[in-house]
C-alpha cells in the first residue's frame, strides 16, 4: 500500500504565500516558499507575511528538499526565513538560482542551490521526480510531476499557452504534456488566479501593443511602472525602445542586475547602448524612457515619492507621460490610489494599463481546459487563488465532465489523502498561523502583535502600575491608573479607583496565598481589569499592568 499526502501552508484561499507539501509514503517534497502582502486592515507595520513552517521544522528528518519554480516573490521569498530555521536541500533553474544566491546573501545565509533543468527526470531518494518547462512573466518557470505507484501527481505552477514568443527561456513545450498525460495522472494541482477569465490569456498578456502607440506620439520623456520581477514586459519594454531609439533608464539596480543575469545565462542580449545609468541620468532629458519599478507596493511609493517632489533622481515635468503597467494587486490599493492622485495633481499625463485590456500572465478558462484535456487527471486540485477563483477553476473541471467526488477543494492545511491511487480522506489539517515579518525581522507566527496593534488603534489602551517591597511584597507606592483612547480620566473617577483596586487585591491575594509571582500575577490582574472594562464600558483595550519591586534595605 502506498500512501500520499498533498497539503498547502500558503496559497489557498489567498494572493500570495504560495507553499505547497507532496508527502509519498515518509517522504515530503516542498513546491515553492513565498510570500504576501497584506491587506490595509492588515498594515499597521507588518511588511509582508510568509507561511508558518512548524510543520517543516516537526518533520525535518522527512524532508527530501524544497523546489523553487520560478523568481517571483510570491513563490520564493520566504525561503531564506525558511531555511534560517531548517537546512534543506534546494533545486532550481539557473536564473531563479542567481536571484536566490542574492537573496540569501543578503540574509547571510551560506547556502548553495542545486541546479536543475527545467526539462529534466531526477531522482532524489527512491523518488522519481520530472520537471517541465512552463510560460510565465519570468524565464526559467517549471512545473513538477512527482511519480508514484499509482499515477503522477503533478503540479503545474503558473503558466499561459503562447505558441509565438519563441525564446527558449520561456517557452513552454506541448508535447511534454501530451506524453504527461498517457502516462496515468493521478493529481492536477493547477493555478485559479485567472480562472474566471474567458479565453486564452495569449495574446492579451502582450503590453507592447498597448504602450507602442505612445511610444510613436510622445516628443518627451516617458516614465513606466512596472515590477521588477516581470521579465516578459521589462523585455517588451526595451524592445520598444530599441525600435523608436530612445535610451532607458532604471531607476532600480536591481532591474539592471536581473538582466545581467539573462545576459549572462544567454537568455536575452540586452541592447547596451540605449541603457543610461542612474548615475549618468539628468532630468533634461527627453528621448528616454524611465523604469520605475518595485515589489508589491514599492513601485508604488517610489512612484509617490516621485509624484510629490521628493525624490532625487527623478523631478516630474508637465510633459512628462507616465504610464501604469504594473496592476494593482491585493494589499497593494492604498498606495496604487494615492500615487495615481498625487500624479494628477502634477499635471502629467497619465496612461493607466486597465487589467481587462492587458492581463497578467497566469491561465485562463481555455489554457486550464486545455491542460485538463492533456494531463486527464483522476482528481483535480485547484491551487494558487482566492476561495472564489478556487471554485471557478473547480466549475471547469466541472463543465469538462469531472464529478465532485474527484474535484478536491481544500484549505491551508488540510490533507488530501490517497491510498492505492483512491481519495481516502480531506478530514486530517494542522492548525497555522501567518508569520508576520516588520523589517527583516520575525514578530511572531501567533500574530499576537498585529492583534496587539489592532487594539490599540481602535480601543486603546490602559496602564495601572504599583511599587512593591521586594523583600515582604508590600505595597509602598500607587496605584496610578493611565488610560489612551479608552476613558476620560476625569470623569471616571469611580473606573479608575476599581482598576487600582483590582490589581492591589490581586497582589494581596497571591501572596496571602503564597503564589505570588510577578509575572503570573500581572496576568491575573490583566484578566480580571479586562473583564471589569468590558462590563463598564463595552470596550476591549490594551491593559498593560506594571508592578515594580524596590529592594529596600530592612
Amino acid at each position: 500500500m502506498q500512501k500520499v499526502r498533498l497539503m498547502a501552508l500558503g496559497g489557498l484561499d489567498e494572493d500570495g504565500k504560495n507553499m505547497y507539501l507532496i508527502e509519498i509514503d515518509e517522504d515530503i517534497f516542498i513546491v515553492d516558499a513565498g510570500l504576501k502582502y497584506p491587506s490595509e486592515s492588515e498594515q499597521l507595520g507588518i511588511e509582508y507575511i510568509i507561511p508558518d513552517f512548524s510543520y517543516v521544522v516537526e518533520n525535518k528528518n522527512r524532508v527530501k528538499g524544497i523546489f523553487i519554480t520560478h523568481g517571483h516573490d510570491d513563490v520564493m521569498a520566504a525561503l531564506p526565513h525558511l531555511i534560517k530555521e531548517v537546512d534543506l536541500p534546494v533545486y532550481a533553474t539557473p536564473l531563479t538560482s542567481k536571484i536566490l544566491d542574492k537573496e540569501f546573501k543578503k540574509a547571510k545565509i551560506k547556502k548553495k542551490v542545486n541546479l536543475i533543468k527545467r526539462n529534466d527526470v531526477l531522482k532524489i531518494g527512491k523518488h522519481k521526480i520530472r520537471t517541465f518547462p512552463v510560460m510565465q512573466s519570468i524565464a526559467d518557470g517549471f512545473g513538477l510531476s512527482f511519480e508514484t505507484k499509482y499515477g503522477q501527481i503533478i503540479y503545474t505552477s503558473e503558466y499561459i499557452v503562447d505558441y509565438d514568443f519563441m525564446n527558449e527561456a520561456f517557452a513552454m513545450d506541448i508535447n511534454t504534456f501530451s506524453e504527461m498525460g498517457n502516462n496515468h495522472v493521478l493529481c492536477l494541482m493547477t493555478e485559479s488566479v485567472g480562472a474566471n477569465r474567458e479565453g486564452y490569456t495569449s495574446p492579451r498578456h502582450r503590453i507592447s501593443g498597448f504602450m507602442e502607440q505612445y511610444f510613436e506620439i510622445c516628443e518627451n520623456r516617458i516614465i513606466v511602472t512596472l515590477y521588477k520581477q516581470n521579465l516578459f514586459r521589462i523585455i517588451e519594454v526595451l524592445e520598444l525602445a530599441k525600435k523608436y531609439k530612445r535610451h532607458v533608464m532604471f531607476y532600480d539596480e536591481d532591474h539592471e542586475k536581473l538582466l545581467s543575469y539573462v545576459e549572462e545565462l544567454g537568455y536575452y542580449h540586452v541592447p547596451h547602448d540605449l541603457i543610461i545609468r542612474n548615475k549618468d541620468f539628468t532630468n533634461d532629458m527627453e528621448d528616454v524612457v524611465c523604469v520605475v519599478s518595485g515589489s508589491g507596493n514599492e513601485v508604488f511609493k517610489l512612484m509617490n515619492k516621485i509624484a510629490i517632489h521628493e525624490d532625487p533622481t527623478i523631478e516630474l515635468r508637465s510633459s512628462d507621460t507616465v504610464i501604469i503597467s504594473s496592476p494593482v494587486v491585493p494589499g497593494t490599493e492604498k498606495e496604487a490610489s494615492n500615487m495615481e492622485n498625487d500624479l494628477y495633481k502634477e499635471g502629467v499625463k497619465v496612461i493607466k494599463v486597465k487589467a481587462k485590456e492587458v492581463l497578467s500572465m497566469h491561465a485562463s478558462i481555455e489554457d486550464l481546459k486545455m491542460m485538463l484535456y492533456m494531463l486527464k487527471p483522476k482528481y483535480y486540485l485547484p491551487v494558487k487563488g482566492e476561495y472564489a477563483s478556487l471554485i471557478a477553476n473547480a466549475d471547469i473541471a466541472t463543465g469538462m465532465g469531472y464529478k465532485p467526488d474527484r474535484i478536491i477543494i481544500l484549505d491551508n492545511g488540510q490533507f488530501a489523502t490517497f491510498e492505492d491511487g483512491r481519495l481516502i480522506s480531506t478530514r486530517d489539517s494542522i492548525n497555522l498561523n501567518d508569520t508576520l515579518i516588520d523589517g527583516n525581522d520575525k514578530l511572531d507566527v501567533q500574530g499576537m502583535v498585529l492583534r496587539d496593534r489592532e487594539t490599540l488603534s481602535t480601543d486603546g489602551a490602559i496602564v495601572v502600575g504599583v511599587f512593591l517591597n521586594f523583600h515582604n511584597k508590600e505595597i509602598i507606592g500607587g496605584p496610578d491608573v493611565q488610560s489612551r483612547g479608552v476613558i476620560y480620566l476625569k470623569d471616571a473617577d469611580h473606573i479608575v479607583n476599581e482598576i487600582g483596586n483590582i490589581l492591589i487585591e490581586t497582589i494581596n491575594d497571591a501572596v496571602r496565598e503564597n503564589r505570588y509571582e510577578n509575572m503570573a500575577t500581572r496576568m491575573e490582574a490583566k484578566e480580571k481589569i479586562s473583564k471589569y472594562i468590558l462590563k463598564e464600558t463595552g470596550k476591549r483595550p490594551m491593559i498593560l499592568p506594571a508592578i515594580v519591586e524596590i529592594n529596600i534595605e530592612e
